[in-house]
């Protein structure tokens, strides 16, 4: 599937801004199943200081500065992409669960792995994914002794599916995984970092992903522009394939060529949209975001530079 991706993040002041220092993840990866095109970003007013980067975690980052007073901020960024379902090995996928652990396999040793190091990372307790002993009894029902990690990592994602509701109302940007799993509702964030949780507990490595969605219109309805918004999921190790399975409890399935992948990192924390920080005596904000993931069937942009 091909792709134009269209994320606006607009921000309105009650009173001028001084000085705007800020950090986008806005540029979807390179990948085997995914090929980026073209790709732009536009931040307006325009910063005096612009500069692309690659982070730890090997995603497109660009640091802005805007000096020049201001009481609205917009940042948009607009990619062609072109998206394939990821095929996975099968001998990887029937892995024994236990040795997904790098720190700690099947055995008590150390993984042997060769790419059990790239992993490490992301079999550790994050700032928003919190190794809680319930969260861990959770999972238990899940990772079976010698289950297959392609299977295991399945049926933890259709319990998820299962087990919580899809509330919007339920949690906020900073609702911690125990937050979800008392009121056993949340949004697609929410429940990445609780499945995070789940297999980290048991010393599984797994990363949070953020990206896009494309949506579907219901029959005989027209696709609504801007409706769409950004979505995380979860991609689990399989070691000493180089794979990472890629499920999403949100929607009770694998990943496919309907997801357009941004950004990973050990939580959300590590690939936020945009994050910054703003010199003002406003006491009031706004913020408005529209997302258009929209099929294409023609030209890719012409290329830009971020």
């Amino acid at each position: 599937m091909r792709y134009r991706v269209t994320h606006r993040t607009s921000y309105g002041y009650s009173r001028a801004v001084q000085d705007s220092v800020g950090l986008f993840h806005l540029i979807p990866r390179q990948l085997p199943w995914q090929q980026v095109l073209a790709s732009r970003v536009v931040v307006t007013p325009g910063p005096e200081d612009l500069n692309a980067d690659t982070d730890y975690f090997g995603n497109s980052t660009t640091y802005f500065h805007v000096t020049r007073s201001h009481r609205e901020l917009e940042i948009e960024s607009t990619s062609e992409v072109v998206a394939e379902v990821p095929v996975y090995d099968e001998a990887a996928l029937q892995t024994p669960w236990e040795l997904s652990r790098p720190l700690l396999a099947s055995d008590g040793a150390a993984s042997t792995a060769a790419d059990a190091w790239r992993a490490t990372d992301y079999a550790l307790e994050s700032a928003r994914v919190a190794h809680l002993p319930e969260v861990a009894d959770y999972a238990a029902e899940s990772l079976l002794p010698g289950r297959p990690i392609g299977e295991a990592a399945t049926d933890l994602m259709q319990r998820i599916h299962r087990d919580f509701a899809y509330d919007s109302t339920a949690t906020t940007v900073t609702s911690t995984v125990a937050d979800v799993m008392r009121k056993r509702a949340g949004v697609c964030q929410d429940f990445a970092h609780l499945a995070l949780a789940c297999l980290r507990g048991h010393g599984v490595a797994a990363r949070y992903v953020s990206g896009y969605l494309a949506t579907q219109p219901p029959p005989g309805k027209e696709r609504v522009v801007g409706a769409d918004a950004s979505h995380a999921w979860l991609a689990v190790w399989m070691p000493g394939s180089g794979q990472w399975l890629a499920i999403d409890p949100t929607n009770d399935q694998w990943a496919n060529e309907r997801y357009v992948t941004v950004a990973w990192g050990r939580d959300y924390g590590d690939v936020s949209p945009v994050k910054g920080i703003i010199y003002t005596k406003a006491k009031k904000s706004t913020l408005r975001v529209s997302v258009d993931v929209a099929p294409l069937d023609h030209a890719p942009l012409a290329p830009a530079a971020s």
